[in-house]
């Protein structure tokens, strides 16, 4: 399997469980996946990242921007399909608004046009209508998605303490 990562999946990482002070080994495991072409992102990710104030973050990213892939014609259709469900779905006009212009269109698209698995944190809330959430959209396409755990288990990550 092949996950695309969502910005939440960087932001909450360096935010909490697995900040580069304290877990080194994680964006080191990370950047390791990345070269082994186990995980990827996309433009539109690095673009959300970038806009953010997180120095470190940003430092850690502009390194690895050919990790973000471009959006390509069987992603478009995909984005066109997704719209077109959003408007649908009795979503309030500023929530399908909010989706259109967001990197999670996109991401699932693409998730969907190279058959990857998206990596999330956010969980389904089909009755919540002020916001369009990856799992309900991934869903609609038939896209496999999970979160950082059931991501790191699958590819078999390990961080392991070496210096104390």
């Amino acid at each position: 399997m092949i996950y695309l990562l969502d910005t939440n999946i960087f932001i909450e990482s360096k935010n909490r469980y697995y900040g580069f002070d304290i877990a080194p080994g994680f964006w080191e495991w990370l950047n390791s996946a990345m070269t082994n072409g186990d995980i990827y992102s996309i433009k539109n990710v690095y673009d959300e990242l970038m806009k953010g104030k997180d120095e470190d973050l940003l430092t850690w990213i502009k390194f690895r921007k050919g990790f973000f892939l471009d959006i390509d014609e069987n992603t478009l259709k995909y984005a066109k399909d997704l719209s077109i469900w959003a408007e649908n779905q009795n979503y309030k006009q500023h929530a399908i608004n909010t989706f259109r212009q967001s990197a999670d269109l996109f991401l699932v698209a693409h998730a969907k046009a190279h058959g990857f698995v998206v990596v999330t944190l956010e969980k389904p809330e089909p009755n919540r209508k002020s916001r369009i959430k990856i799992p309900e959209t991934c869903q609609h396409l038939k896209v496999e998605y999970c979160n950082t755990f059931d991501m790191m288990r699958s590819l078999k990550a390990k961080l392991i303490l070496c210096d104390l």
